[in-house]
């Protein structure tokens, strides 16, 4: 099945490991093959993978796209997953999920978890710096 995707003026993707750039007017691309595709607001550039969890959707995003590294890209993956499970255990139900589409090579599926891990982190640091001012 064929995917039709339509770009704004100036927007970005990632098809099969190619960064798209579009131009200044709307295009319309249909992907007729089987390939790793990233909308331009669900890529995330490694200066903003700043946190830990960021850091985790980061190494998933290059697992998609970069299937020659994928063993480092692994590798990778599960120290920076044994540090925040290490460091926050109440992520453990969450980083179950994402690993549990890696191991299968869902990686798709795992950044749509992961986004859900990025948010669990900001609510953790928020109210860790609501404790430290007294708010």
């Amino acid at each position: 099945m064929a995917l039709k995707i339509t770009l704004r003026p100036g927007e970005r993707m990632i098809i099969g490991g190619a960064v798209i750039s579009n131009g200044e007017k709307s295009s319309e691309f249909i992907v007729e093959n089987r390939v790793p595709v990233l909308r331009e607001k669900d890529i995330l550039s490694e200066s903003g993978a700043d946190t830990p969890c960021r850091r985790i959707y980061f190494v998933i995003q290059l697992m998609y796209v970069d299937n020659p590294n994928l063993p480092e890209h692994h590798r990778h993956y599960w120290k920076l997953v044994r540090d925040v499970v290490q460091a926050a255990p109440s992520t453990v139900p969450l980083v179950d999920g994402i690993s549990e589409e890696i191991v299968n090579g869902r990686y798709y599926q795992a950044l749509k978890k992961t986004k859900k891990l990025i948010a669990y982190e900001k609510e953790l640091m928020d109210n860790a710096r609501k404790s430290l001012t007294g708010i």
